[in-house]
C-alpha cells in the first residue's frame, strides 16, 4: 500500500493538470490522458502495470465508472432528450443492434472462426460512453440535438454493452446455452439494474426533500447524499448480478436528474468535478491494461476490423438513426466519424480475458483484449483527439453570439438568447462577475473585450453577432471597430449611453441602441400598446418572435397561405424581408428562397416552423 499510494496521487495530479491543459488547448482530455498513460505504463517507462494496483483495480475502476455514468445520466434531462427523440431512440435500438452484429461479422471475417468470441467483441464495442463523449463536448460546441444524441448514446449504449457482454460471455463463450438464454439474460439483468437504480434514486430524493433547509450545510448534505446514491446503486446492483451496476448508476442519475432536486446546481457542479477526477484516474490507469503484443498479434485482421467498425458500421448506424431534416448531412458525417470507445469495453474485456486464461483459453483471451483495445486506442487517438478538427471541417459548430459586458444588461440579454437556443458566450473583465455568471450556468470568460488576442482566443472569428454592452461608450466603440474591421463579424450591436455618440457608431455600420431612446420606446409601448408590450416582454418564456431565412426548397415558390398549412397553426408570418424591401404579406404573397420572414407565436411552435423553413442551421 505504501508504494501504491504515491502512484495513485501522482496519477490524479497528472490527470488534473492534463484536464487544465486540454481546456486551454481545446483538445479532448482523453487524448492526453491515454497518451500519458501509455508513456508511464508497461509499454513505456514502466512506472505502472497490471500488478501495480493489485486486485483492487477493478473495484476502483468500477466506482469511477459509477460516478461518470451517474453524472452523465444526471445531465440527461427530458428537455435535452426532446431535442431529437426519434433519432435517440433509433441510435440506442436499431443502431445498437447494427453495431453489435456488424462488428461481430467483421471480427468473424478478419480475426476468428469462433462465433461466440466474435459476438462478445461485438457486444463490448457497442459502447461509446460518457468517459469519452463528455471530454469531447467540453471543448467543441455542437447544436443541441447533436450533443444530446451523443450523450444519450454514450449513457444508454454503455448499459447495453455491459449487460449484453456479460450475458454473451456466460452463455456463448464459457457456457453452452443458446441465443434464447442471451435474450432472457439480457432483459432480466437490464430490468434488475434499472430497477435498483430507480429505487435508490427514489430513496435519495425522499431523504433530500425531508432534509432540505437553507444554508451551506444543506448544500453539502445534498452533494454527499446524491454521491452516496450513485455508489449504493452501483454496489447494490453488482451484488444482485455482475455488470448491472452501470445500468443502476445510469438509471439513478437519469431519475434524479429529472426531478425537482434541492440545490440541483450544486449537485451538477460537484458531479462535474468528481467526473474530471475519475476520468483522469481511469484513463491513465487504462495504460496498465494495454498489451501491445496482443494488438500487434492481430496483424492485418485487426486493421480490417478497425476500418469496418469506424468507416462502415458507425456511418451506417448514424445514417440510419440521425435523419433529415433534424440533422444536416454534415452533422451526420460528424456523428459518423466521432464514436470513440471508452472504459466500459476495456475494463470488462480485461476481466473476461483473465477468466479465459484461467481456463486455458489463452489465444481467445489475447484475441479479445487485442481487438477491443485496438479499436479503443485508434478511436480515442483519431476520433476523440481530432474531434474539434472534424467538427470544424464539417462546419457543425453553430456560430456563437458574444456579449461583452456581464452586467445586468448583458446578463438579461444572455438569458433571453439562451432560452431561444443561441450559443452565447459572455466576456467580462471582472473576475467576480465572471464567477457569478458561471455559477448561474452561463458560459462566461474572463478577458478584455478591447484586446484583439482576447477576442481571438474566445472565438471572435466564428462569431455571428457581437453585442458591445458595457456602460462606457468609448469601450463599446472600440469593441465594435475590432469586431467589424478585424474579425469581420456580420452583425455588431452596441449599447450607446450618450445619444450624442450614436453617429460615431452609425459610421461603422454598427446597430446603435440608444439607451434613453430605447427606454422612451418601451414606455410609449406600455402606454399606447400595453397588450403587445406585455406579449413581447414574455418572449423566451411562452412566446417567441424570430426572423429566419427561407432555405428549404419545399417552401420556396409557395404562397404564405400554402406555407401556413405546413407549419403549426399557432404561428403567424408577420413580416417578409426581400433585398432592401420589408412588407406585411397577405395570403397570396409568393415567398422566395432567401426571403427573411418574421414568425410570431408560441415558443415551441415557432421552433418547429423554423426547422421546417430553415432546416440546415
Amino acid at each position: 500500500m505504501s508504494g501504491t499510494l504515491p502512484i495513485i496521487a501522482a496519477i490524479l495530479g497528472i490527470g488534473i493538470a492534463l484536464q487544465i491543459v486540454s481546456s486551454r488547448l481545446r483538445v479532448p482530455s482523453v487524448l492526453f490522458l491515454i497518451l500519458v498513460g501509455v508513456l508511464i505504463g508497461p509499454e513505456g517507462l514502466g512506472y505502472i502495470d497490471v500488478d501495480t494496483f493489485g486486485q483492487g483495480l477493478a473495484t476502483v475502476v468500477g466506482l469511477s465508472v459509477a460516478i461518470i455514468v451517474f453524472d452523465g445520466g444526471f445531465g440527461l434531462r427530458r428537455e435535452r432528450l426532446a431535442e431529437a427523440p426519434n433519432s435517440i431512440l433509433r441510435v440506442v435500438t436499431v443502431g445498437a443492434a447494427v453495431m453489435f452484429f456488424g462488428t461481430a461479422l467483421a471480427v468473424r471475417f478478419f480475426i476468428t472462426d469462433d462465433w461466440g468470441l466474435a459476438l462478445l467483441i461485438g457486444a463490448l464495442l457497442i459502447a461509446t460512453g460518457p468517459t469519452v463523449i463528455t471530454p469531447i463536448l467540453q471543448v467543441i460546441d455542437v447544436r443541441e440535438h447533436v450533443a444530446s444524441t451523443l450523450e444519450a448514446e454514450g449513457i444508454i449504449n454503455d448499459v447495453t454493452a455491459a449487460i449484453l457482454a456479460i450475458v454473451v460471455f456466460e452463455t456463448l463463450v464459457v457456457g453452452s446455452d443458446g441465443t434464447g438464454a442471451v435474450v432472457t439474460g439480457f432483459l432480466s439483468r437490464l430490468v434488475a439494474g434499472v430497477g435498483v437504480g430507480m429505487v435508490v434514486a427514489t430513496v435519495v430524493y425522499v431523504v433530500l426533500v425531508r432534509l432540505d433547509a437553507p444554508g451551506s450545510n444543506a448544500e453539502r448534505t445534498v452533494r454527499l447524499v446524491t454521491l452516496g446514491g450513485a455508489f449504493v446503486s452501483y454496489g447494490l446492483a453488482e451484488s444482485v448480478a455482475p455488470e448491472t451496476g452501470v445500468a443502476a448508476a445510469a438509471a439513478a442519475g437519469v431519475t434524479l436528474g429529472n426531478v425537482d432536486l434541492p440545490h440541483r446546481e450544486e449537485v451538477e457542479k460537484f458531479g462535474r468535478d468528481l467526473t474530471l477526477v475519475a476520468l483522469s484516474f481511469v484513463f491513465i490507469s487504462l495504460a496498465a491494461l494495454i498489451d501491445f503484443d496482443a494488438l500487434v498479434g492481430l496483424g492485418v485482421g485487426g486493421i480490417g476490423v478497425v476500418i469496418v467498425v469506424t468507416l462502415v458500421v458507425r456511418p451506417l448506424v448514424m445514417f440510419l438513426s440521425a435523419r433529415e431534416p433534424v440533422f444536416t448531412r454534415n452533422e451526420r458525417y460528424f456523428l459518423s466519424l466521432v464514436g470513440p470507445r471508452g472504459i466500459i469495453p476495456a475494463s470488462i474485456a480485461t476481466l473476461f480475458a483473465i477468466d479465459l486464461q484461467r481456463t486455458g483459453a489463452t489465444a481467445e483471451a489475447q484475441t479479445l483484449v487485442g481487438a477491443v483495445f485496438l479499436v479503443i486506442f485508434v478511436t480515442v487517438i483519431l476520433q476523440a483527439g481530432l474531434a474539434r478538427q472534424i467538427a470544424e471541417f464539417f462546419d457543425v459548430q453553430p456560430m456563437q453570439t458574444m456579449i461583452i459586458g456581464g452586467g445586468r444588461v448583458g446578463r438579461t440579454l444572455a438569458t433571453r438568447l439562451e432560452k431561444r437556443g443561441e450559443n452565447v458566450v459572455v466576456l467580462d473583465r471582472d473576475s467576480e462577475t465572471v464567477e457569478e455568471l458561471r455559477s448561474d450556468g452561463f458560459r462566461a470568460e474572463l478577458g478584455d473585450g478591447t484586446d484583439t488576442r482576447t477576442l481571438e482566443k474566445h472565438g471572435a472569428e466564428r462569431t455571428k453577432l457581437v453585442v458591445a454592452g458595457t456602460a462606457v461608450d468609448d469601450t463599446n466603440l472600440l469593441i465594435s471597430q475590432l469586431a467589424k474591421n478585424k474579425f469581420g463579424v456580420e452583425t455588431v450591436i452596441a449599447r450607446v449611453n450618450d445619444p450624442d455618440n450614436v453617429a460615431a457608431f452609425d459610421a461603422l455600420d454598427v446597430r446603435a441602441i440608444d439607451v434613453s431612446s430605447a427606454m422612451a420606446w418601451s414606455l410609449d409601448n406600455e402606454i399606447e400598446r400595453p397588450t403587445l408590450a406585455h406579449w413581447m416582454n414574455q418572449l423566451g418564456d411562452r412566446h417567441d418572435a424570430q426572423e429566419v431565412e427561407i432555405t428549404s426548397e419545399t417552401f420556396a415558390g409557395k404562397t404564405v397561405q400554402q406555407l401556413g398549412s405546413k407549419i403549426p397553426q399557432g404561428v403567424l408570418i408577420a413580416v417578409v424581408g426581400r433585398a432592401d424591401e420589408t412588407f406585411v404579406p397577405h395570403g397570396d404573397t409568393v415567398l422566395e428562397a432567401g426571403d427573411r420572414i418574421t414568425i410570431l407565436g408560441d415558443e415551441d411552435d415557432v421552433e418547429t416552423a423554423i426547422r421546417r423553413v430553415h432546416p440546415h442551421d
